[in-house]
């Protein structure tokens, strides 16, 4: 039985750029063990792709009004054809390395019900990889150089138990909202929401966003809205990798070390529950005044 299905509704293949790093991500899926790859949707060039590289395609996905594929279909399709453990959905512009594999295998050990994210490398690539000899070593050494950490905000990817996420909302692939969901999701079920960023590299392929409608950014689409809607409010979107609950370092599970991030966010949980009568904002004041900077800085200094 295979350990992990990788499940993603890539963008169409007319965008010059788009194909290149979309070609380069599904590749290095291709080239992990003990992974198999399931794509979905009907877009341009997507089947295509999916023989040459030799994954499986299926084209029969559910769309919203704009055509723009569902995430709970994706889910309900991925379940239904996988044969592995565990299930992870990743955007198409992901490169993955072996060390995500382990990090997978590690994180079952410890738990039986979590979910696995991390932090992503932006680098700027224009040109299809060379996957040959020591690929990752190459381009892991690359990314260090010219690459930069992005900030525990917005997940590429959740890997977790095939048990894990069977009601999912319709919500909109390619729109913001959903991402943050999957973490309030895991937090109010008690599953482990484990940030492997010390454990693993992914890349992420930086590109523009005229692959969208006007060319805008996915947080300023109609879609979003619902997606929000969907979620139950802003209060459930605003959940990022600050929410984790455990690292994956050197093999082994970990709570986060607190920070002042941490400690600011961590208030913020507890206040939207002691006071969720009060309007986001309103929470937000309490939690972030400018007094409570010394306190944190005080009390991280003590540590």
């Amino acid at each position: 039985m295979t350990l992990i299905t990788l499940f993603s509704a890539p963008k169409p293949f007319t965008n010059p750029h788009i194909a290149t790093i979309q070609r380069n991500a599904i590749k290095s899926w291709t080239l992990l063990p003990d992974v198999e790859v399931i794509l979905l949707g009907e877009e341009t060039g997507l089947a295509e792709v999916a023989r040459e590289l030799g994954v499986k395609h299926i084209p029969h996905v559910e769309r919203n009004a704009s055509g723009v594929p569902l995430i709970s279909s994706m889910f309900k399709l991925a379940r239904e054809n996988s044969n592995a453990d565990l299930l992870c959905i990743i955007n198409a512009d992901m490169i993955l390395m072996p060390d995500f594999v382990e990090a997978a295998r590690r994180s079952r050990l410890h738990r039986d019900k979590f979910v696995l994210l991390s932090q992503r490398w932006d680098m700027d690539i224009t040109y299809p990889l060379d996957f040959s000899g020591d690929w990752a070593s190459r381009l892991s050494s690359t990314v260090h150089r010219q690459g930069s950490l992005h900030r525990p905000a917005g997940s590429d990817f959740f890997l977790f138990p095939k048990s894990c996420y069977t009601d999912v909302p319709a919500f909109t692939i390619g729109r913001a909202g959903w991402d943050n969901w999957m973490i309030y999701k895991a937090r109010r079920e008690n599953w482990a929401v484990i940030d492997c960023t010390p454990s693993l590299m992914i890349v992420h392929q930086n590109h523009d966003y005229s692959h969208l409608p006007g060319g805008k950014s996915h947080y300023e689409h109609p879609e979003t809205n619902e997606n929000i809607r969907l979620a139950g409010g802003q209060a459930n979107i605003r959940y990022t990798i600050l929410d984790s609950t455990h690292r994956l370092v050197d093999g082994k599970l970990a709570r986060p070390k607190m920070t002042s991030q941490r400690l600011t966010r961590t208030l913020e949980l507890v206040l939207r529950t002691l006071f969720f009568f009060l309007p986001e904002s309103a929470v937000e004041n309490i939690a972030r005044p400018k007094r409570w900077k010394k306190r944190i800085q005080k009390i991280l200094k003590q540590r």
